[in-house]
Formats: C-alpha cells, sequence, structure tokens
C-alpha cells in the first residue's frame, strides 16, 4: 500500500455544531461521492482496496472510509453509496455498540451504531473493521489493555457483523512499532492510521481528511496533492 488514495470520513448528518470537525453534510457528502463517479473513480472498502493493490487492478479505485461507527453511517451514508454503487469500510468501536462519542465529551453528542446497525451493514455489502473497544489512544495504554483493544476488539466486531474482521483503525490516529506489531500479531490484514509514516505501510495506511468544506475544487486539490506525493515517493 502506499499509492492509493483513501479518505477518510467521520460522520455525515446535519448539524449545528462541530468543533471537531468530523461532521460533512448529507448533501456535500453526495456531491463529493458525484465527484469521484464524474472522474471516473470508484468508491470501494479497504478490503477490496487491499486485494486490488495485490492484483495490480487498484488504479481508479479510491478507498472510502467512516470512523467511529456513527448511527448516521446506515441512515446517511448507505443511501448515498448504494446510488452510486460504491462500498465503504466503517470502523466500529467494538465496546460501545448503541452508546455515544464519550471521547468527544465536551461536544455534540453522536449516536453510534447498534449490533442491528452493524449487521445491516455488513449484510449489504459494507465492510465492518475494528476502531478499538473504547476508543483509547493506543501508545497511552498498558500492554494488557493493548492486547484487548486489538484482539478483544476483533473479535466483539465479528460477532455483530457475523464475519470475519480484517481491517483495524488506530484510534486518533495514534501508532508507533508497539502498536504495529500487536495489530500484525492479532492477524489483522492492513490497518488505517492518518499521516504518513515510516511504520509498514500495510499496517499503517495513510488517509486524507475530508470535511465539510471540502467541495469538488478542494477534493480535487487533495486528489492531486496526494497524486504528486506519490509520484515523489515513487523516483
Amino acid at each position: 500500500m502506499g499509492d492509493e488514495f483513501v479518505l477518510m470520513y467521520h460522520s455525515v448528518a446535519a448539524y449545528a455544531a462541530d468543533p471537531y470537525q468530523v461532521t460533512v453534510r448529507p448533501d456535500r457528502f453526495a456531491r463529493q461521492m458525484r465527484w469521484l463517479r464524474r472522474n471516473g473513480l470508484r468508491g470501494v472498502s479497504m478490503r477490496e482496496l487491499v486485494r486490488a493493490r495485490t492484483e495490480g487492478t487498484a488504479g481508479r479505485l479510491v478507498g472510502l472510509t467512516f470512523d467511529d461507527g456513527y448511527a448516521d453511517f446506515t441512515t446517511n451514508v448507505m443511501p448515498v453509496l448504494a446510488r452510486f454503487g460504491f462500498t465503504a469500510t466503517v470502523f466500529v468501536v467494538a465496546g460501545a455498540p448503541g452508546g455515544y462519542n464519550a471521547w468527544d465529551q465536551p461536544g455534540p453528542t453522536k449516536s453510534l451504531m447498534t449490533a442491528e446497525d452493524v449487521r445491516r451493514a455488513a449484510d449489504a455489502g459494507m465492510e465492518v473493521a475494528s476502531h478499538g473497544l473504547l476508543h483509547r489512544a493506543l501508545p497511552d495504554v498498558d500492554e494488557a489493555t493493548l492486547a484487548s483493544e486489538v484482539d478483544g476488539s476483533r473479535e466483539a466486531v465479528a460477532r455483530l457483523a457475523g464475519r470475519e474482521v480484517d481491517g483495524f483503525c488506530y484510534p486518533y490516529g495514534k501508532a508507533g512499532p508497539r502498536e504495529v506489531e500487536a495489530v500484525r500479531a492479532a492477524g489483522y490484514s492492513y490497518a488505517c492510521a492518518v499521516r504518513p509514516s515510516t511504520l509498514d505501510s500495510r499496517l499503517a495506511i495513510a488517509r486524507t481528511y475530508v470535511g465539510d468544506r471540502d467541495g469538488t475544487a478542494r477534493l480535487y486539490a487533495k486528489w492531486l496533492r496526494h497524486r504528486a506525493r506519490t509520484a515523489r515517493g515513487a523516483r
């Protein structure tokens, strides 16, 4: 991995306040997906993107990822993806199905996907993957907690989705060699971070943040910036 364009979303919903800049309005999200389609790009889950990369067929694919597993993934995201024939990966916080975003307090409370929502997403062809048990910053936890956040969450998400779990996403994008090794040992085939790093590229995949300010011009600029960075890295 390393040269694919992977977009990082969180919540897609109408809002009055968004201090952490994790929310995209539904109409903006729909326009962003339309822009991908018009440019000959197809949004896919990370599982599909990783497989296509291995097969050498990832050229026009864009990874779509949604952190935290907000309930609006099923109500506001999935219908738009279905309209365009796209799929995505939703990273759920395994220890809080049907709960809320306690890690963002104080701030607007957002509902998380219920167990039924998770199964419905998986049945619709979305990839459901792990975002840990309680959205903890993994470099700050001890070895026992790290094991439960990585290994334990994989088992919990598999039970919720009724499917094997291939992917992990580091809460807050924070990971070092210890955390990457824990993810590797747990048997995940890939993991998502945020920024580019020198860590294992398959287990610390960099992503491009997408927010509500990203109209088509800004999204195009981010795509060009990614392509330029990739071209420099290939030299």
